[in-house]
């Protein structure tokens, strides 16, 4: 039996292939490999920078679906279904648009992929393959034994990708985790993520968590346990970190580089709408300066568009984002993901533009596709694009290179930094303003499905 596992791209329209800098192998994927039983060929293959295998003969084809990439990983579907190959689509969105990713799949799996996937590849084998297979229960993250060999013939970023837990203790109005995560955060053992971490080359590391440190005490564990593998690594994780100091200590000791930090807005009623009662704004400022007099860099992400923002907050955040040296930031309006408490709000309130905008024709990447309060819908699109340029215009990331504390404090540092944010900015540029996909008509058992 032979399985290829693709992870989809945007499309943008059909533009052309064009590997990221920063392109890093998913995870997602490897998880399927390693609970794939022996006996069954597995491969894996990268729409984001190669052709799906389409001359190939497979018995079986898998996409891990995020909502961007729902369009484009229809369109494959619809390729490998109309060759005779059966598909089955899972992950985040299918999880939550099980009926739409059903015109165009043979199966969908909803939940968790490594709990689900054996009793899929058995049905495939026999030729039964069921229409929908759902997990509610949560995975026994112990049993999770991602096989990465899958990527010995592609060429990701040097950087080793592995999770330690899954989900976030908390509830964000706008994200997608908890949504498909609804009981929280929980965690693999800690000895087998060090084994993993040990096996790696890779001299950076990347942690694929929600929310690294939102169990102070079980992150203490890993990191009391990592810090002699002299290993810099980056990782996901809210702002309260910095008000445990034993935590801070060990991040350092272990080998944190930078951290991605969600600030998400500066703006007090912002920050009550998205229920983030944890943060305060007004204490950003204090907390990013321990982080960085501690050497680590910081990689903020912003979010505009709530009811409280006005224009104005796009100039308020870029001065910000200027005293604060940031290593990396993102700028984002919001966008209603299906299944969480936004989309259901805004959908109530009659405010969504375009119901199934990750498909709808009219879409294109980077448009805001709701009616926001303090703003027009158009000036929220241009002055979400408008900052993300400005902050990545050389002279603003030269401003923000110039930290000796943190993103210029060492050679490692400034490359890491320079390499980076050239990606990012590249990234930023070819994207905006493209369609998702890269065929201009909808795949068949689509056409009518977007309500508006």
């Amino acid at each position: 039996m032979r399985i290829a596992l693709i992870q989809p791209g945007l499309g943008f329209g059909g533009a052309k292939r064009q590997r990221a800098l920063a392109c890093l192998r998913p995870t997602a994927l490897a998880v399927l490999a390693g609970a794939t039983p022996p006996d069954v060929e597995v491969r894996a293959f990268d729409d984001r920078f190669e052709e799906p295998p389409y001359d190939q003969e497979w018995d079986l084809v898998a996409l891990s679906v995020g909502t961007f990439q729902a369009r484009r990983s229809y369109e494959i579907a619809a390729r490998f279904r109309r060759q005779g190959v059966p598909v089955v689509l899972g992950g985040f969105h299918p999880s939550q648009c099980p009926d739409e990713a059903g015109l165009v799949a043979d199966a969908v799996a909803i939940g968790e992929a490594e709990v689900l996937w054996p009793q899929i590849v058995e049905d495939a084998r026999k030729g039964r393959l069921q229409a929908t297979y759902r997990q509610d229960a949560r995975a026994d993250l112990a049993t999770t034994h991602p096989d990465v060999s899958i990527f010995s013939d592609k060429k990701y970023a040097p950087v080793n990708v592995i999770q330690f837990g899954r989900g976030c203790q908390h509830n964000c109005d706008f994200c997608s985790v908890r949504a498909f995560y609804p009981e929280g955060l929980r965690h693999r053992p800690v000895r087998e993520v060090v084994e993993e971490l040990e096996r790696s080359k890779e001299r950076w590391t990347f942690f694929a968590d929600d929310n690294l440190c939102g169990h102070p005490r079980r992150t203490k564990e890993l990191l009391r346990e990592i810090a002699p593998l002299k290993k810099r690594w980056t990782a996901q994780t809210s702002l309260d970190f910095v008000d445990d100091p034993e935590l801070l200590d060990l991040m350092v000791k272990a080998g944190c580089q930078t951290v991605i930090v969600g600030l998400e807005s500066l703006n007090p009623g912002t920050i009550d709408q998205m229920k983030k009662g944890w943060a305060d704004a007004g204490e950003y400022a204090r907390k990013l300066e321990i982080v960085r007099d501690r050497g680590i860099m910081v990689y903020a992400t912003f979010v505009f568009g709530y009811d409280a923002d006005d224009p104005g907050i796009f100039e308020r955040t870029y001065q910000f984002a200027m005293e604060q040296k940031f290593f990396l930031l993102n700028f984002n309006h919001l966008n209603p993901f299906p299944g969480t408490p936004l989309y259901h709000r805004l959908q109530a309130e009659k405010r969504l533009l375009l119901d199934r905008w990750w498909i709808h024709p009219d879409y294109r990447f980077g448009n805001a596709v709701y009616e926001p309060r303090g703003m027009t819908t158009q000036e929220l699109t241009d002055g979400a694009f408008a900052i993300r340029s400005r902050v990545h215009g050389y002279p603003s990331m030269i401003r923000r290179f110039l930290d000796r504390r943190t993103n210029a404090a060492s050679l490692a540092n400034a490359l890491t930094f320079a390499l980076v944010n050239i990606g990012s900015r590249q990234d930023i540029l070819s994207k905006h303003g493209r369609p998702l996909g890269r065929e201009e008509e909808l795949p068949d058992g689509l056409q009518g499905v977007c309500a508006r």
